[in-house]
């Protein structure tokens, strides 16, 4: 049913309470919120750009060789972390004893042994070597030829390119990791600065963070102001969208009954008066049939008709049929309804209906006064959020921390200059001894490809081949290049493990499980001059390992500082310091509504009187079975048609125009009264059956009518303030939940973003990878990989030695064997030897 009918208007307290009972009718819509669900809002990151980058451990195919390098340098370094040595030598570094330096670092001396044999044998071996040559005590030719050389020489040239193999996978390695080193070097040495820079300018960007965030709370107070600008119209066009099939179901009951009064009133006087001119037209109808039926029976009984009696059955019925004097009369229900409806029931429902469509209009009357204490109240919350800025007293205990950052800043800049400077060099020098090596490696690969070559053209082991004499050349240009550079090899090799492996096995290995925290947490461990607790201003009841953890995890900067008056953000943060007044404004909200009338005095007798005015009392079936009946049991129709044939087939002109006659008659009547009465009977019957129908609900529908509107009016008064009550909260819940996403996403953002400490342990996190990830691995994976080459040499030299022998040509080609020294009787044949 739709609204808005020109009528009455109704008081403002009559739509909202004929609202609100009729939500409490409906079980459904009184125990949810119905209104517009609040939204998810949107801030703008704060503090999200001056954030460390956390770097993590990138995969590598070189992962496998850096687990066999942490490997050895664990079996090299088997010491625990050395807690007493350092605490000695950071407090008082005269008592700190050889002895124990040497102790922690056995393994290294080992390796240092190691190193200084071969850095001082290889060369003596070399010098020797070079002497024997030139006289010829080693090297040389073979002297004589015998089947097992074949064996050994192949032996010897399988090893020798095994050695080579190994060799060259190692330099490969060194190669790789020495560029890999340089490429990581400088971006973490850039990084140093660039992170201390960053916490610094993250701790003097405190101040101007909080700002941002609280100007962050315009977004929640635009949404709540927004929201309390239209929440009586909002709140009035939901009851009124909800409830509106309920409402005009109501009034369209109330409608329907005063339709039927009506129409009832409407039918009772036709059905009366109907009945009233069939029973006149029955009483003239009776005498003509009377007379026709006595003067058409006497002449179809004539002998001088012929044919006719045939008819004369069907004349006989010449009579009514129905006779409507027999049925019950509605004088006393007509009676008893004329005159109604006394009262307006199209202005009743009009006004209604206005009413109704008029409930945001009351709703924002309604809530006016509140919603004004509201925005006052919103006004005052925001003063409440700037003092939690005014409040926020940090800056005045970073100085420390931001003084200590900025010459640690400044502090570095010589020492990663200087580091960079010598990471040139080094990787110069790797590149240069690495290509050492790999010229060693080709002058093997090339001397046995030689070599080999030499030894498949020769025909006779004594003849000279210029190739194979190349081979054994390049052979032993390998040997003199690994003798010459072997203790610039060592040297470095020795000096990237010292640095490498001290700074895997004591820092990144112990950063890594925290011992290094632990170290310095324990008091007396480190000096005064060193003591970070107070250089950074930290909280002294706080560890480093516990500040560390705490800050990964999100810990506010302000809670590990030292300062006198502790910050508790929770207490700023807590939703009712900023909403109790919000709440208790729309709980304390409340409003009076009167009793309504929805039918007045005329309206409800009018209903009443219908009800009991015993139209569902009438005996329709009376006027049903009459009405079955003919008006006359003949049909005058047919009767006249066949009094026609017979007038045709009549040899006596007489009868034939008494048959005539006769016929015409009928039809006179059929026409001028039948007919009229056959109308009268389809308009009685249309009316006995709307009655019918309306008698046979008529009691349950008006009781169910008058039932509905007696719940409203005696509901109305208690259900109504409830409704508000539960309107009321619907929207206190939904404001409310702006406050706290606020107070949320502040605590987030200061805790994450604008004053986290988790810049700090990001960038500790990066230190270790950069130092220990992404430096110290490929650096120990270098001199691993170099060592391994440097150390092969060795057997390569040997190989190579042996295998110049094989490749020239021997002395002497007589055979010696085991069967000749046995064959006593063997007679060697001469042959000519070629020297």
């Amino acid at each position: 049913m739709q609204a808005s009918q020109p009528g009455g208007a109704c008081s403002s307290g009559l739509a909202l309470t004929l609202v609100i009972v009729l939500v409490v009718l409906d079980p459904v819509h009184s125990q949810k919120c119905a209104g517009t669900p609040p939204i998810i809002l949107q801030f703008v990151e704060v503090g999200a750009d001056l954030q460390v980058p956390a770097l993590h451990r990138v995969p590598s195919n070189l992962d496998p060789l850096y687990s066999v390098v942490r490997h050895y340098l664990d079996v090299v370094q088997q010491n625990p972390f050395p807690t007493e040595l350092l605490r000695q030598a950071l407090n008082d570094p005269d008592s700190v004893r050889t002895s124990q330096v040497m102790r922690y670092e056995m393994g290294y001396i080992v390796c240092a042994v190691i190193a200084v044999l071969f850095f001082f044998a290889m060369p003596v071996i070399g010098l020797c070597f070079c002497y024997w040559r030139r006289r010829q005590h080693c090297g040389g030719r073979i002297k004589a030829y015998r089947r097992s050389l074949i064996c050994q020489r192949n032996f010897l040239m399988l090893s020798h390119l095994l050695t080579s193999i190994v060799i060259l996978t190692s330099v490969i390695c060194a190669f790789i990791t020495n560029q890999r080193v340089k490429e990581q070097m400088e971006p973490g040495i850039q990084a140093v600065p660039f992170t201390l820079r960053t916490l610094r300018q993250h701790i003097d960007d405190i101040p101007q963070g909080m700002n941002l965030v609280v100007e962050q709370f315009a977004v929640p107070k635009d949404q709540t102001i927004g929201d309390l600008n239209t929440v009586g119209w909002n709140i009035g066009l939901t009851i009124h969208s909800q409830l509106k099939d309920q409402v005009y179901s109501t009034l369209e009951a109330l409608k329907a009954r005063a339709e039927d009064l009506q129409n009832s009133l409407h039918h009772l006087q036709i059905l009366n008066k109907t009945v009233w001119t069939l029973t006149l037209y029955q009483g003239t109808l009776a005498p003509r049939l009377r007379d026709h039926k006595k003067s058409l029976v006497s002449l179809l009984d004539d002998p001088r008709c012929t044919s006719c009696g045939s008819l004369l059955e069907t004349a006989k019925h010449l009579e009514l049929g129905a006779n409507y004097n027999k049925v019950p009369s509605v004088e006393h229900v007509f009676n008893t309804l004329h005159g109604l409806p006394k009262g307006n029931f199209p202005d009743m429902i009009n006004q209604a209906n206005t009413t109704f469509n008029t409930i945001p209009d009351v709703a924002v009357e309604k809530m006016a006064t509140v919603v004004q204490d509201l925005q006052h109240e919103v006004a005052r919350v925001v003063e409440k959020v700037q003092a939690l800025a005014d409040n926020f007293s940090i800056s005045d205990h970073t100085q420390l921390m931001a003084n200590a950052l900025a010459r640690m800043e400044n502090g570095s800049r010589p020492y990663l200059k200087e580091i960079k400077h010598y990471e040139k060099y080094r990787w110069i020098g790797g590149i240069a001894l690495c290509s050492v090596v790999l010229t060693v490696v080709i002058c093997n690969f090339l001397g046995l490809a030689l070599g080999a070559y030499g030894l498949a053209v020769r025909d006779d082991p004594s003849d000279y081949e210029s190739k194979g004499e190349a081979g054994a050349m390049v052979l032993m240009v390998g040997v003199s290049l690994s003798f010459f550079f072997s203790w610039l090899l060592i040297l470095l090799v020795f000096a990237t493990f010292f640095i490498g492996g001290n700074v895997q096995t004591l820092v990144c290995k112990n950063w890594a499980n925290q011992e290094i925290y632990k170290f310095m947490d324990t008091p007396g461990n480190l000096p005064p001059s060193m003591n970070i607790t107070q250089q950074l201003g930290l909280n002294r009841r706080l560890n480093l390992t516990f500040a560390y953890q705490e800050c990964k995890k999100g810990m506010g900067l302000w809670e590990i500082l030292e300062h006198n008056d502790t910050y508790n953000l929770d207490d700023h943060l807590r939703l009712a310091k900023y909403t109790t007044e919000f709440e208790k404004l729309l709980s304390n909200f409340s409003t009076h509504f009167g009793e309504i009338h929805i039918l007045n005095s005329a309206g409800r007798q009018d209903l009443e009187t219908f009800a009991r005015s015993g139209i569902d009392r009438i005996n329709y079936p009376a006027f049903r079975t009459e009405m079955q009946n003919p008006i006359v049991k003949t049909s005058l129709e047919g009767l006249a048609v066949s009094l026609e044939g017979l007038q045709k087939l009549q040899r006596n002109s007489t009868v034939a125009g008494w048959l005539t006659d006769e016929s015409q008659a009928l039809w006179q009547i059929w026409n001028s009264s039948v007919r009229t009465q056959e109308a009268l009977v389809v308009k009685l019957n249309k009316s006995v059956q709307f009655l019918s129908e309306i008698a046979a609900h008529l009691q349950e529908r008006m009781r169910w009518t008058m039932a509905e509107i007696a719940s409203v009016e005696t509901t109305l008064p208690g259900q109504a303030h409830r409704i508000l009550k539960q309107e009321i909260s619907c929207f206190m819940k939904k404001e409310v939940g702006y406050f706290s996403q606020y107070l949320q996403w502040v605590r987030r953002t200061l805790t994450k973003e604008v004053a986290s400490c988790q810049p700090f342990s990001t960038a500790m996190d990066n230190g270790r990878v950069i130092l220990c990830d992404r430096i110290a691995d490929p650096w120990n994976a270098f001199w691993f990989s170099l060592g391994a080459a440097t150390f092969f040499l060795i057997p390569s030299i040997l190989f190579a030695i042996k295998l110049t022998k094989y490749f020239r040509p021997i002395r002497n080609r007589l055979i010696s064997t085991g069967s000749e020294e046995t064959c006593p009787f063997h007679i060697p044949r001469v042959t000519s030897l070629k020297m």
